[in-house]
């Protein structure tokens, strides 16, 4: 009698489609809302409030993906984002703060601060700013700078917000 070839698999797609679950899942996964601590009557106003930072920087993203996907700069912005890494200053010409803030989308911009213009913003990594500056394109994402007030008036500027307080 001769020996049957069993296969581990009953059909030759299940191993890849398990595979493609398993990665979906992952990616379902990075997009939910971190834990906090538990919500009582008194946590509503700080659940609208994070509620209405996601719908307001929901358009400036957009506005930042169509300026990256279009590879294009000098493109005025506003949005928010969480501080993921402060970066050391940029101390050759005028003085930058720098840093890495992080989209809502998952998308990460430099940000050149100039602080012999404006006020230096205390940042930690983890705090969350709003923010007006100039977009201009690069491969890893882009940079944010402009964000401060225009010394010789010839256009609004740009700001920092901070914990309510602006910075430019």
């Amino acid at each position: 009698m001769r020996p049957t070839n069993r296969r581990a698999w009953p059909h030759p797609a299940l191993p890849i489609l398990a595979v493609v679950v398993m990665l979906a899942l992952a990616v379902a996964y990075q997009w939910l809302p971190a834990p906090g601590p538990a919500s009582g009557p008194s946590d509503a106003r700080n659940t609208k409030q994070r509620d209405d930072r996601r719908n307001a920087v929901s358009s400036g993203d957009q506005a930042i993906e169509d300026a990256f996907a279009g590879r294009r700069s000098g493109v005025w912005v506003e949005a928010s984002g969480t501080i993921e890494r402060l970066l050391p200053d940029d101390r050759s010409g005028s003085r930058h703060q720098r840093f890495i803030v992080r989209l809502s989308n998952g998308r990460t911009l430099l940000f050149a601060h100039n602080v012999d213009l404006a006020p230096r913003v205390p940042l930690e990594a983890g705090s969350w700013i709003r923010f007006r500056g100039m977009y201009e394109w690069s491969e890893p994402g882009g940079t944010v700078h402009w964000t401060h007030h225009d010394p010789d008036g010839g256009h609004a500027g740009g700001q920092i917000e901070l914990e309510g307080r602006r910075y430019r």
